[in-house]
């Protein structure tokens, strides 16, 4: 259908792909409107597992103009290419990519888009060993008829879901079957069903079971065994009905297995960090506690009877959600605070930003942090950020931020009787913050208006961070 092709943006001095239409191809009417829809599908989208459409156009032929696509470019391999040049993946490591790839479909089909050509060759592995869905070519939108006849398959059939091999309609559940598929085939090696044409695999998909996975590579445990049951069952409702159940199982068992290995390695490292507290609780002490919460809980063990004297003579005018020992400007009270006042915001993203890690900001440990999700290449999008809830209402004058990785950029928000759902919709300006030190102290003016909802939004990463983490948020009031 198209020519991939390697460029270079003399604008932005970046390297791009160009995913060029067929020429001949751009005549025939049904051809060109899938290959707009690719464009206008995957521009819907704004997720790090998905590659992103940066313009779309045609080109200045007069006679017969082909459409073209830029998408970001991703150094590295397919999914494809890694499993053959490896063969079979270590499994902490193939259920990492799986929980890349859920994640990336469940930003898709929250916007009504199914991709139904699931399949390795259509995963890239970046040089970092992160993996981006791409090639939504075949993609349609839920609310929209299909180009396709009744009957016809699209997709590839070693990946086929039993209901695309049979015609029938598909959902967000047909791309759950097929990324089970490529989970068995990162997992073993080879993907399950073998056949003399394309219509003698797809028909397996529709009447045989699955190989024994345990059987076929015995120290897989009987948790992912199931995952993978689940997902490739022939019978709906059977199959996983949403992207959220499939990712938490696969989240749990994610914690399983590396707690079965003993160590994490490759991409399962990083996809631990980001994994809920539910299922870090599967996890060793040891993998799931921050080296660093361990050195201070060794320095503060050397120091307890000091931190206990701070303690009790700042306990009388401490509110429940300031830190121990926050200096406190003079004619000001610290704002007592709920414990669950902290509340993670991504309107630009998926909507959840390690939601669980929320709490850390107004715990009143500084050993615990909220840390944003992993940006390998920096932010990919506008910003994100934490809100505190200073129910029902305060006039603040100084917003004080703690941070083990300082030299990020920022900016303090406020609003005034609920969280805008869009950024930055009824959000109000109240000052920026240009390079995060460890401690971070902001005035406010806030004219006297009490403003129910505080917002630390972060727009850029320390330099050479994939992250940022922010210990305590303490809010400070006149004294009345």
């Amino acid at each position: 259908m198209s020519t991939v092709y390697k460029a270079f943006d003399i604008v932005l001095e970046r390297c791009v792909a160009i995913k060029l239409m067929h020429r001949p191809l751009a005549r025939d009417t049904d051809q060109l409107e899938r290959f707009r829809r690719e464009a206008r599908a995957v521009a819907q989208l704004n997720h790090p597992h998905i590659v992103g459409v940066i313009d779309a156009g045609e080109d200045h032929d007069p006679t017969h103009p082909a459409p073209f696509i830029v998408f970001e470019f991703v150094e590295g391999e397919t999914l494809k290419d890694r499993i053959r040049r490896n063969g079979r993946l270590a499994v902490p490591e193939a259920v990492a990519y799986a929980i890349e790839i859920a994640r990336a479909l469940g930003a898709a089909h929250a916007q009504g888009i199914v991709h139904r050509d699931v399949k390795p060759q259509n995963v890239l592995v970046d040089e970092e060993g992160t993996a981006k869905v791409t090639d939504f070519g075949i993609a349609r939108t839920l609310d929209q008829e299909g180009l396709t006849a009744d009957g016809r398959v699209l997709g590839t059939t070693d990946y086929v879901s039993p209901e695309q091999a049979l015609g029938h309609a598909v959902t967000g559940q047909s791309d759950l079957y097929s990324l089970g598929i490529v989970l068995f085939e990162m997992l073993t090696g080879d993907v399950p069903f073998r056949g003399e044409n394309q219509v003698a695999v797809a028909m397996k998909h529709v009447r045989e079971e699955l190989p024994d996975l345990q059987r076929l590579r015995p120290e897989i445990s009987s948790a992912l065994a199931a995952v993978v049951d689940r997902a490739t069952a022939k019978d709906l409702s059977r199959r996983y009905a949403d992207d959220a159940d499939f990712i938490a199982d696969l989240e749990d068992v994610l914690a399983i297995e590396t707690a079965r290995a003993g160590q994490a390695t490759g991409e399962a490292t990083a996809i631990l960090r980001t994994l809920p507290a539910r299922s870090r609780k599967r996890l060793p002490l040891r993998m799931r506690v921050n080296p660093r919460v361990i050195l201070a809980v060794g320095l503060l063990a050397v120091a307890v009877t000091a931190a206990i004297l701070l303690l009790a003579a700042d306990r009388t005018t401490r509110g429940t959600g300031s830190t121990p020992g926050a200096e406190r400007p003079p004619g000001t009270t610290g704002v007592s605070l709920a414990r669950s006042a902290a509340n993670d915001y991504d309107p630009l993203g998926d909507d959840e930003e390690h939601s669980d890690e929320a709490a850390a900001v107004v715990d009143r440990d500084r050993n615990s942090s909220w840390s944003t999700e992993g940006y390998r290449d920096g932010l990919s999008k506008d910003g994100v950020g934490i809100y505190i809830d200073a129910k029902p209402g305060v006039a603040a004058v100084r917003m004080d931020i703690r941070t083990p990785t300082p030299g990020w950029q920022g900016e303090v928000f406020v609003a005034e009787d609920k969280v805008p759902k869009e950024f930055p919709g009824e959000w109000v300006s109240l000052g920026k913050i240009n390079d995060a030190e460890r401690r971070t102290s902001l005035d406010l003016d806030t004219a006297d208006n009490r403003y129910r909802y505080y917002l630390v939004w972060i727009t850029a990463l320390p330099e050479g961070e994939e992250r940022v983490e922010i210990s305590e948020i303490d809010l400070f009031q006149k004294k009345r």
